[in-house]
């Protein structure tokens, strides 16, 4: 590929450009990046897009609307290719309602193929001897003007993705691994986006929680609850409020003054001047609402619940592992844990109950499906 400056795309006429080129292509490389470290509400800022001739940075800021786009993403004959796509895709159908038909994620193919690295700047430097600029990870894709060098930075997470396509395409065929491939790229295409759910009782997860004392751990519920409450308000990120760190020690010294609070190490002094004293009446509420027991969070609550499902799928994790080691792949690119754990709670009988199996999918039913059963049935 060439090395041309990318097109920012900031005007209706130069999105209708890109358009007519995107729309001529069978394969695009696309990428996004949104701004979830600096807001509560994350959205998408950019969206990169590469062909082989040239590179272009959509400014979705600058848009109210990029419905155009949809037509590509739900065209079965327009293979798009990402790294690490179930992100990019959930982001997607969450600010703009596109669906995918044709995905190629070259992350997932990595994985796939056993290669030992599979973040897309090591694969680069290891495929290509390209070394990427990794400073501007942590980049405030939602301020503008964008700077010259977030620019170049945002286009070489697609520049190369359709030569490492190309690569690992022929790669998968010779290993006889394309249709698996083929089939966890359409599982991506119907992952879809649930609206984020607060769930109060997840301070009993942060570091340390379990070593306070009940009035504590009262504060620290209700020191939970405020920091995303002021996130929320602010459409900040709850950590930019108060770390997990910080809110476990002011619920353990439980201060009574404003003086006491900011004595605390990781209390900044913009949240004392305008949180403070918020803080210190949740500390007062905890107290008066002592916590005796850590609550059990809805989604920690264990999924196997009886001593043979436990024990199935104690079996087939074995399975799952001398199948990944004899292969050279993560445990997972066999089978998912969360289809483990269904596997074992719906313990089935033929191949037609496997293929039902949540996270299974048809492919992995018929792959591995009768190794499945034998294990359940105490025959492997």
């Amino acid at each position: 590929m060439s090395r041309r400056s990318p097109s920012l795309i900031t005007t209706q006429s130069a999105f209708e450009e890109m358009f007519a080129q995107l729309r001529a292509q069978p394969r695009i490389a696309i990428d996004t990046e949104a701004d979830s470290l600096y807001s509560y509400y994350e959205k998408v800022c950019l969206i990169q897009f590469s062909i082989p001739e040239h590179d272009f940075i959509l400014d979705t800021l600058s848009f109210k609307n990029i419905e155009p786009l949809g037509e590509l993403f739900a065209d079965p004959y327009l293979e798009i290719v990402f790294h690490a796509c179930e992100y990019d895709v959930l982001s997607l159908k969450r600010d703009y309602g596109f669906t995918f038909a044709h995905i190629f994620d070259t992350m997932v193919a990595a994985r796939i193929l056993g290669w030992k690295q599979v973040g897309l700047g090591s694969i680069l430097e290891q495929q290509f001897g390209v070394k990427l600029d990794k400073r501007f990870q942590r980049a405030d894709w939602g301020k503008r003007p964008l700077a010259p060098e977030l620019i170049e930075y945002a286009r070489d997470d697609t520049h190369y993705l359709l030569r490492l396509h190309d690569l690992q395409l022929a790669e998968l065929i010779k290993a006889n691994r394309l249709p698996e491939a083929r089939a966890e790229f359409e599982r991506l295409t119907r992952v879809s986006w649930s609206e984020r759910e607060f769930d109060p009782n997840r301070y009993a997860t942060l570091e340390g929680a379990k070593e306070l004392d009940p009035a504590s751990l009262g504060a620290l519920r209700e020191l939970y609850v405020l920091r995303e409450e002021l996130a929320r308000k602010q459409d900040r990120p709850p950590f930019k409020i108060m770390s997990n760190l910080a809110l476990v020690r002011i619920a353990r010294t439980q201060p009574r003054t404003l003086a006491e609070l900011s004595a605390l190490p990781g209390i900044g002094e913009w949240f004392i001047r305008r949180h403070g004293r918020d803080a210190l009446r949740a500390v007062e509420r905890g107290q008066t609402r002592p916590q005796r027991h850590l609550p059990k969070s809805p989604r920690g609550e264990p999924l196997l619940n009886d001593n043979a499902s436990r024990e199935r799928y104690a079996k087939l994790k074995e399975w799952r592992k001398q199948r990944a080691e004899a292969r050279g792949v993560e445990s997972d690119v066999i089978v998912s844990n969360d289809a483990l754990v269904h596997v074992a709670r719906a313990y089935p009988k033929t191949l037609q109950e496997l293929e039902t199996i949540p996270g299974l999918g048809a492919w992995k039913a018929r792959e591995y499906g009768e190794e499945l059963l034998q294990v359940l049935n105490g025959e492997k």
